[in-house]
């Protein structure tokens, strides 16, 4: 029973931990800030993909408040690989296995775990996805952002894109 809450505990900290930003300074997912002065985020992803291409997607990360706003980068595209921060559904809702690592991270986030976006500005980054989830058959996708609880961005629409038949 001692093991099941301190489990319980763990885990309440390392979701809470990183999902408050921290106040210092072709299809498209377009999202509004939930909150004034909240980081928001937008996906974006060719519509079409031959067989055998990458899968890239830009995620955007918005600051439309007038001071400094932070975010974990900690299950988002700006860090390697680490964890699993998308879903990706076909059409009969099967999920694609996801084939990159899983790390164990000490809490709370260290200061280098932060992202820094100034004032009306934006920052992006491209991921290619096909090399972190498998995605082989042909049909469309759904790609959803499932991490805001960590990286405390207001990430609210999915994109989607078709695999072509080979």
């Amino acid at each position: 029973m001692k093991n099941r809450f301190l489990i319980l505990a763990a885990g309440v900290i390392l979701f809470a931990a990183c999902g408050t930003a921290r106040k210092d300074k072709n299809s498209d997912a377009l999202v509004t800030a939930t909150k004034p002065g909240q980081l928001w985020a937008k996906m974006q992803i060719m519509p079409e993909v031959k067989p055998g291409n990458s899968i890239e997607m830009r995620f955007t990360v918005y600051n439309s408040s007038d001071k400094s706003q932070q975010f974990c980068k900690w299950h988002t595209p700006f860090e390697p690989p680490m964890s699993k921060y998308l879903d990706i559904t076909d059409e009969e809702g099967v999920e694609a296995q996801y084939m990159g690592a899983m790390a164990k991270r000490i809490m709370p986030p260290p200061a280098d775990s932060y992202i820094t976006v100034k004032p009306g500005d934006s920052l992006s980054v491209k991921v290619d996805l096909s090399k972190i989830y498998r995605v082989e058959k042909a049909g469309r996708y759904v790609v959803r952002y499932v991490a805001q609880e960590m990286s405390g961005l207001s990430v609210k629409d999915s994109v989607t894109f078709a695999l072509r038949p080979k």
